[in-house]
């Protein structure tokens, strides 16, 4: 699929299938599932002094095994991250970072499991690292409770970049979530609790994250750079442009404005709506 028809079929299904903020929507809420006990987490404690890091756990967006309302075959399928609305598309992760002025892809893996690919940029001017991976949209569940464990402080790891050695999961400064929220249609024990006082930055893009995710990152003693009050489209511009900011040791109304700005600018929404829309702090 190319560029054009990717954004061809995005504008189809943005503009005439279905308003894009409306592709949430809570599910009836089952019985808690269970994460499995004491599972283990890797642990391993690392700071770099040469560089921070970033790390984003995109969940790919999925007709078949995510409460979503269906969005076009074509970029719902979650085994597929090539032509994902959350990843290969024009406004995806992977295609509008590729673009950006501001990063430098370094490395792509494909990987097997639940996460299918991995992305490592650096910055262009600062000393920063971007992690991101694409988890298979079956395996949402799992992309939450290791995005939650990292904004705890329970899950630690680092991966090689050339020379360097980049601290991911809890050893990011900054750590990030897009996607469907998962937590509409399923449960999680309270198993977030902050592990080792550290406070790690987070944001979390997908639909009424403040509602559903509040409880975990009040436990896990994160700092929401930006979260959600209502239904929206978790496309990557959003982010792109809070990083900038953060990166920029910018306050964090600052960051949150800049979000503002950019989800405004695609989604057309209205400064009025975007802000209130996406908000940080508790």
């Amino acid at each position: 699929m190319t560029s054009n028809s990717k954004h061809y079929i995005v504008a189809i299904y943005l503009t005439v299938v279905l308003p894009s903020f409306l592709m949430c929507r809570p599910a009836p809420k089952r019985s808690a599932d269970t994460v499995q006990k004491n599972v283990h987490l890797t642990n391993v404690a690392y700071s770099s002094p040469l560089f921070k890091s970033i790390h984003v756990f995109v969940a790919l967006c999925d007709n078949k095994y995510q409460g979503i309302v269906p969005v076009p075959a074509g970029i719902g399928n979650g085994q597929d991250p090539a032509s994902n609305l959350y990843w290969g598309c024009d406004f995806g992760l992977k295609t509008y970072f590729k673009k950006s002025k501001e990063w430098k892809l370094v490395k792509v893996e494909k990987r097997g499991g639940p996460i299918l690919e991995r992305l490592i940029f650096k910055h262009t001017s600062k000393n920063y690292y971007l992690v991101a991976d694409a988890y298979d949209g079956k395996y949402i569940k799992q992309t939450t409770t290791d995005f939650l464990y990292s904004c705890a402080g329970q899950l630690k790891d680092t991966l090689h970049a050339g020379n360097y050695i980049v601290g991911i999961d809890g050893n990011a400064s900054l750590v990030a979530y897009i996607g469907h929220d998962g937590l509409m249609d399923f449960r999680l024990p309270n198993s977030f609790k902050n592990a080792d006082g550290k406070n790690r930055d987070c944001i979390i893009l997908a639909c009424i994250s403040k509602k559903y995710f509040g409880g975990f990152i009040n436990d896990a003693k994160a700092r929401p750079l930006v979260w959600t009050t209502g239904l929206m489209c978790p496309e990557a511009y959003t982010l792109h442009d809070a990083m900038t900011g953060y990166i920029n040791n910018e306050t964090h109304e600052q960051i949150r404005l800049r979000a503002v700005r950019a989800y405004n600018k695609y989604q057309k929404s209205g400064m009025g709506f975007a802000s209130e829309l996406l908000v940080s702090g508790e």
